[in-house]
């Protein structure tokens, strides 16, 4: 197991990198493929987990701390410390299931808003791990839809784009100080 997988996991008075939220220009820039799994990856991993678990999250995408590289970082059990947390590069959705759940979702770029989101239940997803070793994972349930919601984001999407006829959303962001303009729905 890596030393990316076996770091404490615990909140940092003062994470290593910092965060970046709705409105910032990072947000919406298609992360670029990661070409060589190195050392600096598994550096960056390392800092993305760290800056997670101090912003009590369960996953982080690269694009979040201005890293246009496609790395995010997992963790659907940061209380528990015999549960690794989940390293995917360059990772795609090879297929999904046909039932959908509808779910709330919040996103440590968009503090304090939380919405319904309509996602697959369950996705299949290939990606290279920490060590740069090809993998294959197909899951449900809360890993598959933090999944979706973080490699939305290496394509410069954001959960609030997929809100449906959410009248309330444009409240929900204003009262965070948050503009509704940032917000770019999806098409149906």
């Amino acid at each position: 197991m890596s030393a990316v997988l076996t770091l404490d996991k615990q909140k940092l008075e003062k994470p290593p990198l910092d965060l970046r939220y709705l409105g910032d220009h990072a947000l919406r820039q298609p992360a670029k493929r990661v070409s060589k799994v190195d050392k600096e990856t598994r550096q960056w991993a390392k800092k993305m987990l760290q800056t997670m678990y101090s912003a009590d999250g369960i996953g982080l995408a690269a694009p979040q701390v201005a890293l246009n590289k496609q790395l995010i970082v997992i963790d659907c059990e940061p209380d528990n410390a015999a549960t690794p947390p989940l390293v995917l590069i360059n990772p795609q959705i090879q297929s999904q299931s046909p039932e959908l759940c509808d779910v709330e979702e919040s996103c440590l770029s968009i503090p304090g808003v939380y919405r319904n989101v309509t996602r697959p239940q369950a996705v299949e997803v290939k990606f290279k791990d920490e060590n740069g070793r090809p993998r294959k994972l197909s899951t449900s349930g809360l890993l598959a839809r933090a999944i979706q919601h973080e490699i939305d984001h290496l394509n410069g999407v954001l959960f609030v784009d997929r809100v449906e006829n959410d009248l309330t959303l444009t409240e929900a962001l204003r009262k965070q100080g948050f503009s509704s303009q940032a917000v770019k729905p999806l098409a149906s």
